[in-house]
């Protein structure tokens, strides 16, 4: 006996191109927002992997950082910065339509609550950036 549905060859199963999202903006950007933790991840763990260099002794340190110079590397880590800054911004996107605030019975507009965290995390980068500048 089979588990076969008598039905099941009716069933319609569209045939959709590997390009499916290239047709709308919006599933570009999805698609994009999905590829960019893959470019956040693969920073991450080499950003792990120079912690634990940094603990091997500076000569070997200095060998890890050098090899980060190739135009390649630099690349990479603009792209990431870029997927970064990509996936930050559409986080708060849709922070601004899951969050509602309430203030008494008004309602704050998505735009504005979107503005604040925008704004918060401008102003903790540029904290980050002068403790970076100063020491």
């Amino acid at each position: 006996m089979t588990n076969i549905r008598p039905d099941a060859s009716k069933l319609y199963y569209p045939k959709m191109p590997a390009t499916w999202w290239l047709r709308q903006r919006h599933y570009f950007l999805f698609m994009m927002r999905e590829l960019s933790s893959v470019f956040i991840a693969s920073f991450l763990v080499i950003f792990l992997v120079q912690i634990y260099q940094s603990g091997s002794g500076q000569e070997s340190y200095a060998a890890f950082m050098e090899r980060f110079s190739s135009p390649g590397w630099v690349i990479f880590h603009l792209v990431a910065l870029l997927f970064a800054l990509l996936h930050t911004i559409t986080w708060f996107q849709s922070s601004a339509v899951v969050l509602e605030l309430k203030v008494g019975k008004m309602i704050v507009p998505r735009s504005l609550v979107m503005a604040v965290h925008l704004g918060a995390w401008i102003v903790a980068s540029i904290i980050i950036l002068w403790f970076f500048i100063v020491n």
